[in-house]
């Protein structure tokens, strides 16, 4: 197999994986949260969302929580070689964003998403799809010029849970509308587990074709229907270097019932089985990729202590393995 000797690994749990959860994740392990994912050698963590708290309560801490992990004294000196983003997914997001940074402690990055899918962009933007894109074109900009970083993320690439079948020619196409807007990067999304094996190849060696600098790309994959590994090995062998994922593997759209109160979310779940539309899990992925002889540059044991914490934190037994099984030994054990 031919794959990088070397990727670079983004953890998201703190955003993706808490706003899917239907109990309100305090800022206090929100914050530990954080610090433990930088301590353990992550250089990119996606902590809250800038969006209206009302629909998204996980996230009314957004800006308590931004502050106390730049005032953080455990990881402080560590800021400057870590990249925090933030999701902001409309213009008064992004406003609140650019704000934040002019005060000291907003996001390095900001994320904006379009879907290939007219239907799931709808419920997740709350506007058509030409819509967003005239409005990106202003606010790219904007945050460019506020010195902040954007990512331009692009889902329902294999598949839409509301709409069905969709063409992945499209999500080519959509990459590199972000790129000529002036996105840093692109997250290309697999948000509901439609992707398999072979057209996740199929897909990043078409991307690749037609923007060869990897840096340029992040693989973002759930693993709604038990694949999620399975398709970051053909994500490797397409030649990515750049992934995210969260620990325990959860994630998913945003609740729609937090700690005893129905809330407005993303509207209903797409899901039978909503506890399954997580993430890869952050600790599978990075053991597998470390037994491979790929350089991820994470303390996996420290990782691997945190996803056991994590669990303890949401309260129930997440989707990692590892955190059980733990690592294959290295060495002879002398029993």
């Amino acid at each position: 197999m031919n794959y990088p000797k070397k990727v670079s690994l983004g953890d998201i749990t703190v955003r993706d994986g808490f706003q899917h959860e239907e109990i309100l994740i305090p800022t206090a392990a929100k914050l530990w949260l954080s610090e433990e994912l930088i301590l353990a050698g992550f250089k990119k963590i996606e902590v809250t969302n800038f969006g209206n708290p009302r629909g998204m309560p996980q996230f009314a801490d957004a800006d308590d929580l931004m502050k106390a992990i730049h005032n953080s004294k455990k990881v402080k000196d560590m800021l400057s070689d870590v990249e925090i983003t933030a999701v902001t997914i409309r213009e008064r997001s992004i406003e609140r964003a650019i704000q934040a940074k002019k005060e000291g402690y907003g996001p390095d990055r900001i994320l904006l998403m379009v879907s290939t899918s007219e239907s799931h962009h709808r419920i997740n933007s709350g506007i058509t799809l030409d819509e967003y894109w005239k409005m990106s074109e202003i606010y790219v900009k904007k945050a460019i010029d506020a010195g902040i970083k954007v990512n331009g993320t692009v889902s329902t690439i294999w598949g839409c849970p509301i709409a069905g079948p969709t063409e992945m020619s499209k999500a080519v196409e959509f990459t590199k509308r972000w790129l000529d807007i002036g996105a840093t990067d692109v997250e290309h999304a697999d948000h509901d587990g439609s992707a398999s094996p072979d057209r996740v190849y199929d897909y990043f060696s078409m991307i690749l074709d037609a923007i060869p600098d990897t840096s340029k790309h992040i693989v973002h994959l759930h693993t709604t229907r038990g694949w999620g590994l399975a398709n970051i090995l053909a994500a490797l062998q397409a030649g990515m270097t750049h992934y995210e994922s969260s620990i325990g593997g959860i994630g998913g759209q945003p609740a729609n019932f937090v700690s005893g109160v129905p809330v407005s979310g993303t509207g209903s779940y797409y899901y039978k089985e909503p506890n399954l539309a997580g993430l890869v899990s952050t600790e599978d992925m990075a053991v597998m990729m470390d037994e491979m002889g790929i350089d991820t540059g994470i303390d996996l044991d420290r990782l691997l202590n945190v996803g056991n914490m994590v669990e303890k934190i949401i309260g129930r037994r997440l989707r990692s393995e590892t955190i059980k099984s733990g690592r294959i030994p290295k060495s002879l054990t002398g029993r």
